[in-house]
């Protein structure tokens, strides 16, 4: 199984503190690291996958802490949390270099024109530091769904 990436990037945690958060301090214990990378805070579809997050955490918090990763700033983030009561951390990754480390940056196609930017896509890192499933390309809406099928859950 290919090994995650290890980094550490600021952000903010569940309760909107900032924090400096390293993939590494996460590992060795009991739970799976649900690391996702999406665009942009406040977007429909990305407020869509946050939210999907949020309101499944009382189940996802069994079995994994969820991390959310854009290049927004810390800033942006305490706004989007606030707005949405969202309850997980969420992490500044203002140069892209660990989206970029996990294939989340890089060409796609949008509305039939080649661009570049984040390519939304999930990871579960085990606590080995393993990566379990990886989903690139994926649709906001239902994508949560296809998490807690992967880990057996049934929502």
């Amino acid at each position: 199984m290919e090994k995650a990436v290890d980094f550490c990037l600021p952000g903010i945690d569940e309760k909107g503190d900032e924090i400096n958060f390293c993939l590494k301090d996460y590992l060795g214990k009991d739970k799976d690291v649900i690391l996702y990378f999406y665009p942009k805070d406040d977007t429909p579809g990305c407020t869509t996958e946050a939210c999907d997050f949020r309101d499944n955490l009382n189940i996802l918090q069994n079995y994994a802490i969820v991390v959310g990763v854009s290049p927004d700033s810390i800033e942006s983030h305490k706004k989007f949390k606030e707005k949405y009561g969202l309850n997980f951390i969420l992490l500044s990754d203002k140069n892209k270099e660990v989206m970029k480390q996990y294939g989340a940056y890089g060409k796609k196609v949008m509305y039939g024109k080649e661009t570049e930017g984040v390519i939304r896509s999930t990871f579960i890192i085990s606590p080995d530091g393993s990566i379990k499933k990886a989903w690139k390309n994926v649709k906001a809406k239902g994508h949560v769904e296809q998490i807690l099928k992967f880990l057996g859950v049934k929502s």
